[in-house]
């Protein structure tokens, strides 16, 4: 739910308004009233009331937020500005990502665009052309609810709702109706108003509906009339059913609703009538089930006119009679005493307040009411009308209270809410949690993090986890992005929280698992992912009870045991199995969490557990084979291993017999293995020619010729296994390049794997994808990132990450795998947050987004004779940051004459060449006016499709260069 209304810029100041009995109109002055255009002689007639509820900001606009150039916002309605704002954060304030709303739907109504007729038009006569068309799908309230779905990129029904004062109850109605019809899963309804020219007051000539004073006085003795104002409201509706399975906020619950019209059994047209209002009552409180005894509030229409109010009066009292002779049961109210007459959003305004008096269980007062209208007697009715703020006691029955709006021309609305007592009992999750914030520009996320942080710091702060749940699942995740580590414990430790913060670019980028080899491990590895991940712990039990008959002992006890003695976990035997079982739960785990692979390397060991989880094993035989493979280099002589700080090249010549080249890690990183005696010498030798080298904590010389006797034993276990071709891609470290299906299921390839050296940076090179990647260590410690990062130096776009401690290293597991996460988000991956929390989670009430609002607005100009050239803004924006492209200068007259004319249309200086048209918020009815601009320019035809098609200047130039010389 989401509110601009007079003397609030939120629902929170909103009910803090109607809860002090505020009256939100200003009395405006004569500079006022100057600076609009109202000329003096108008407002100095003494009918002229200067007054008018006033919406703060009704001219400033987050353009590009919405993808809109700074001449298209000048162009568009600001109605429809407005309550684009105000549609999104109304989806932020139910915790839902458009994007994620699924079948999302749209029924709203809007005032006539004043701002059209009064600014752009100005009393213009009208020829149809492009400017012309262009102005009406920017300013025709029929395109405010496509225009909505479109920005918000909802698929369900987009319906403008038009009826007058009663549009945004009916909008209501007819949201509610789509969903139980099954047309959508969520829906927005809401209304907007917005004057032009906005500071300005009205003739309150005799006859007419407007107030003679500038005051709403509903239901009183000295009502007169009406005060038209502006404002925008907005709220979200679900079935009740979907609501509480996603763990949404619940505010109320639409009971029942009916729509009906007056037809001609009235005075006039204008006229209101007490048939079509009385059959609108009672038909809500049919639909909704209810009987009338059981509402004890009703939100009316209440225009404070002499004769509507009696009249709304007389039709509730007969709908109630129906059912109840009781009276004074019921309290009456009308929001337009605070803030005026609405129209378009009259309805929305006083749902908003129903709803807020049902969430606060309080009743507010009716501003101005002292003594009632003589032509209603109150004494003989069901209702009273609400004087002060008082206790809403619920007796027999839930607070249930009705609304009304009631429109020119007769289309009535009434809608019947009840309060929502049945909400979940809190859950408060233990741990540390991920907080993730995005913004389409860095000073929008630094507001949007100092205003998370004040939200999280206030006495009603929400639960953290669900704070964070609400960030992950119901916000859009957008370029500029933050991830903050809070740890465990009440409230989490401020002074131990972890931020990063990244430009995720556009687009995914490709997800590279890299699974490490013998040597990372360490006793009690695991021992917390197992206590607090039901996913992690189920598949290392699964792989601990498979190896216990091949290791003779449960695995488990040095792997969740951070006092067990190393010693056990540093032989090969178990070492193997222990990394095994460890890297591949995690990966299941991260799959599980939606941080799937593109492609994977394995260095050594870890080549098995990416070839398990590409399907060439079972995960029951992969454990056979990997406790073979540890046990039969376990068996075989002791050696040595030495990293070598030179490249493969240089290295080659200088080996002596008896030693063989193990690894290629990185550029100028290797790896020489075998005999003890022999990588002394060696090391030795190397430091006399000034490379630098260091011994490997191992027991043995893996990738050798002192390990060739297990080769032809394990090959004949391959060979027994069966393996099967991948179903998905992973890199063969022994020839640096993607498996194939005769290499994955040839058991002599996984028997040579044991002797033949690791080619871990052509491996991995291999596998990275063309564009930007990001690199997950899946396994203890920065082994392989720290060697990714060496391979991939220079080359932009790579994140690499780590998803456990390295060993020795003090800190959470938890905490590790919640920062991998958030870096694999940061880096523009996707994550699925709601298997991370392992369900649905309540959603919480957080700030929305801080849009960087600009003044957008054409003021009125003179008049012509014969047609509308659509005007421009007369204000240039400078080139947006955060461009995919860099700028590059036109080079040539082509280019140059088609940047004059970009910058022209999107009115943003200077554009580059290489700057793309729909990146600077151009669409297809634009390119239809820059093409025809163009023609005229360069003399030559320039087709719509081709800049289309070819979306820079560049592109575009070139295009055309090359047609007129064919």
């Amino acid at each position: 739910m989401a509110a601009r209304l007079p003397g609030a810029p939120d629902v929170d100041a909103f009910w803090r308004n109607l809860r002090d009995g505020v009256e939100s109109i200003t009395a405006l002055d004569e500079d006022d009233l100057l600076a609009e255009g109202i000329d003096r002689a108008t407002f100095e007639r003494p009918e002229y009331v200067r007054a008018a509820p006033l919406l703060d900001g009704h001219d400033l606009f987050d353009a590009r937020f919405f993808g809109f150039s700074p001449r298209e916002a000048a162009l568009l309605d600001p109605q429809q500005r407005v309550f684009l704002e105000c549609a999104w954060h109304a989806m932020e304030d139910a915790g839902l990502d458009p994007g994620r709303a699924g079948r999302g739907g749209v029924f709203a109504g809007a005032n006539m665009s004043a701002y059209w007729m009064s600014n752009l038009l100005g009393g213009r006569r009208i020829v149809l052309d492009s400017d012309i068309f262009e102005l009406q799908i920017h300013n025709d309230k029929d395109y405010l609810a496509t225009r909505t779905a479109h920005a918000l990129g909802l698929t369900g029904p987009a319906v403008s709702v038009q009826t007058a004062c009663s549009t945004s109850l009916v909008a209501v109605h007819e949201a509610v109706r789509s969903l139980r019809a099954d047309e959508c899963d969520t829906a927005l309804a809401g209304g907007v108003c917005v004057r032009v020219p906005h500071r300005a007051g009205y003739l309150a000539e005799r006859g007419m509906v407007h107030s003679p004073d500038g005051h709403c006085r509903p239901f009183d003795a000295r009502g007169a009339g009406t005060v038209f104002g502006n404002g925008v409201g907005v709220v979200v509706l679900r079935r009740l059913d979907d609501a509480l399975a996603a763990g949404d906020r619940v505010l109320a619950v639409v009971k029942g609703s009916a729509v009906n019209n007056d037809g001609s059994d009235k005075v006039g047209y204008t006229a209101p009538s007490i048939t079509g209002q009385e059959r609108v009552v009672r038909d809500a409180l049919r639909a909704a089930g209810v009987s009338a005894r059981g509402v004890t509030a009703v939100e009316a229409h209440g225009t404070a006119t002499p004769i509507g109010d009696p009249i709304e009066i007389k039709a509730l009292t007969r709908a109630f009679r129906e059912d109840t002779d009781d009276n004074g049961f019921c309290a009456v109210g009308a929001v337009k005493s605070n803030i005026g007459h609405l129209e378009a959003a009259a309805g929305i305004a006083g749902f908003v307040k129903a709803v807020l008096q049902l969430r606060h269980r309080q009743l507010v007062p009716t501003v101005h009411f002292a003594e009632p209208n003589p032509r209603i007697d109150f004494a003989a009715t069901p209702f009273r009308v609400q004087r002060d703020l008082r206790p809403w006691d619920a007796g027999e029955h839930p607070r249930r209270i009705g609304v009304s709006a009631f429109g020119i021309g007769g289309t009535n609305a009434h809608v019947i809410l009840e309060e929502f007592t049945a909400a979940p009992e809190p859950v408060p999750a233990d741990g540390p949690q991920l907080l993730v914030l995005s913004a389409k520009t860095p000073e929008a996320l630094e507001e949007s993090a100092a205003l998370l942080d004040e939200r999280l710091a206030a006495p009603d702060a929400p639960d953290l986890a669900d704070a964070a749940y609400t960030l992950q699942t119901g916000r859009r995740a957008m370029r500029h992005r933050r991830a903050v580590l809070v740890p465990a414990g009440p409230g989490g430790d401020r002074a131990g929280r972890v931020v990063r913060q990244a430009d995720a670019g556009t687009g995914r980028p490709g997800t590279v698992f890299l699974f490490p080899g013998q040597g990372a491990q360490y006793p009690g590895m695991g021992a917390e992912l197992h206590a607090a991940e039901p996913v992690f712990a189920g598949h290392l039990d699964h792989c601990a009870e498979a190896l216990r008959p091949r290791l003779g002992f449960d695995l488990r006890e040095l792997l969740l045991d951070r006092d067990a003695d190393p010693a056990r976990l540093t032989a090969t035997e178990v070492a193997q199995p222990a990394l095994f079982a460890v890297e591949y739960a995690l990966a299941r785990l991260l799959e599980h969490w939606g941080v799937v692979p593109d492609a994977m390397v394995g260095h050594s060991l870890g080549e098995f557990v990416a070839a398990t989880l590409a399907g060439v094993f079972t995960p029951e035989r992969a454990l056979e084979l990997v406790a073979l493979r540890g046990r039969l280099m376990g068996a075989l002589p002791p050696g040595a291993m030495l990293g070598v700080q030179c490249d493969e090249e240089t290295l080659r010549p200088l080996l002596p017999d008896g030693l063989s080249l193990a690894a290629v890690n990185a550029p100028g990183l290797c790896v020489v293995s075998g005999p003890g005696p022999l990588t002394e010498e060696f090391a030795a030798a190397l430091a006399g020619r000034g490379v630098g080298t260091r011994r490997l904590h191992t027991s043995h010389a893996f990738h050798s010729a002192m390990t060739e006797p297990a080769v032809a034993p394990f090959t004949d276990a391959v060979r027994a296994a069966g393996p099967a071709a991948p179903a998905r891609p992973f890199a063969s470290c022994t020839t640096g390049e993607p498996i194939t299906d005769a290499q994955a299921t040839d058991p002599r390839y996984w028997g040579e794997h044991i002797r033949r050296p690791v080619r871990f940076a052509d491996a991995l090179r291999g596998a990275l994808p063309g564009g930007r990647a990001t690199l997950v260590e899946v396994g203890p410690g920065t082994t392989l990132t720290s060697l990714a990062k060496a391979v991939t130096a220079g080359r932009r776009g790579i994140t690499t990450v780590r998803t456990m401690p390295r060993p020795g290293e003090e800190g959470s597991e938890r905490e590790t795998l919640l920062l991998a996460v958030g870096d694999v988000w940061l880096g523009g991956g996707t994550v699925d947050w709601t298997a991370l929390h392992g369900g649905s989670r309540p959603r919480a009430a957080l700030p929305g987004y801080p849009f960087a609002r600009e003044r957008h607005w054409i003021g009125p100009g003179p008049a012509s004779a014969s047609s509308v050239t659509a005007p421009a803004s007369g204000q240039r924006a400078s080139r947006p940051g955060g461009l995919r492209s860099a700028y590059a200068a036109a080079r040539g007259d082509v280019e140059k004459q088609l940047v004059s004319v970009w910058e022209e249309f999107l009115e943003y200086e200077p554009i580059g060449i290489h700057d793309d048209f729909f990146e600077l918020g151009g669409h297809s009815l634009l390119a239809a006016r820059i093409a025809n601009r163009a023609a005229e320019a360069l003399g030559v035809p320039v087709p719509m499709r081709e800049l289309l098609a070819h979306p820079t200047v560049a592109g575009l130039a070139a295009r055309l260069t090359a047609s007129s010389e064919g």
